[in-house]
């Protein structure tokens, strides 16, 4: 496997979670630390779990840490959506981070997919050199 930072789904993911951190800068001092914590949290989980997938030795779990990526992204979208419901922060920016968040969640579950299709081609290649038990 290539080095993180190598990959544009690591660097889209890191560019999201700094974007998230300076848009959220706008919310509420009273959300501070509530929703604003929480946004992001789970916006720095994203490219962190990517990172953290890239050092095991095994596609599965690589592929467990980029679903986790997954889900982290989820929460970033939906509370994205609750900040506009909420009238928090700069619409715009906002909205160009749901943008970016679904481009990059499409990204993902390509990524994951191929992941897990090299481990079940792995798996089978072991399975076949080792014959009939």
């Amino acid at each position: 496997m290539q080095p993180f930072e190598d990959l544009e789904i690591w660097r889209r993911s890191r560019a999201l979670s700094l974007e998230v951190y300076t848009l959220s800068k706008d919310f509420p001092a009273f959300e501070q630390f509530a929703f604003t914590s929480q946004l992001r949290r789970a916006a720095v989980s994203v490219p962190t779990n990517i990172a953290e997938g890239t050092q095991r030795l095994h596609a599965t779990d690589f592929a467990r840490f980029l679903n986790m990526s997954e889900g982290s992204l989820g929460e970033v979208r939906s509370l994205l959506l609750m900040a506009l419901d909420l009238d928090y922060g700069h619409v715009p920016a906002i909205q160009a981070a749901l943008a970016e968040s679904r481009e990059i969640s499409r990204m993902l579950c390509r990524f994951r997919q191929r992941v897990e299709m090299r481990g079940a081609a792995r798996r089978g290649t072991a399975a076949k050199q080792r014959g009939p038990h």
